[in-house]
């Protein structure tokens, strides 16, 4: 396993990349004490998970490499990022096993590629904890990857009802060539 940490994302105040700006190459839990919002943000290596609450809270929202000059309108967010995770980036094998229901009960599926639908694939309207072994992972609520999603990294995740009553129906791996 090599994980590699050379992630830069510059935000902004304003839309199309304008007012203050802030430069991040690490997890930043509340944005409040560099700018008072932000709106845009550019992207120049890595991956980023951004949550429109301080301290990593609220909704998740991913974003890799590139321009996100008006992001509020493109995710059809209500709010501003106010904190971000960095997602180091990953190279070696992807293992997670989910759960059909809570502390690893029910049905178990060993999973080491993407799922579209784990209705069409195990039979499985949704699972309910897991255990992420190797990689880090994106979960969406609805099939296809869409619809909310969360961030996973190597841990164990006993229970999804204390994310909201998040039901997750596919999973993602986040991959080096994202980078």
């Amino acid at each position: 396993m090599l994980l590699i940490n050379s992630n830069l994302v510059i935000f902004y105040e304003d839309r199309n990349f304008q007012g203050r700006s802030y430069e991040c190459m690490s997890d930043c839990g509340d944005f409040s004490s560099y700018m008072s919002r932000c709106h845009s943000c550019r992207v120049e290596s890595g991956c980023w998970m951004m949550y429109d609450r301080p301290n990593y809270m609220g909704n998740q929202y991913f974003f890799r490499r590139g321009d996100y000059a008006d992001y509020m309108s493109m995710f059809g967010m209500n709010d501003c990022i106010r904190s971000c995770r960095m997602i180091p980036m990953y190279k070696g094998s992807y293992r997670m096993r989910i759960y059909e229901r809570e502390n690893f009960m029910g049905q178990m599926y060993e999973m080491m590629d993407d799922c579209d639908s784990t209705m069409d694939r195990y039979r499985m309207s949704h699972c309910q904890s897991c255990h992420v072994m190797d990689g880090h992972w994106l979960f969406y609520e609805q099939p296809h990857y869409r619809g909310k999603m969360w961030y996973f990294k190597p841990g164990e995740y006993r229970s999804f009802s204390n994310m909201g009553g998040m039901r997750f129906m596919s999973m993602r791996r986040i991959m080096d060539s994202w980078y």
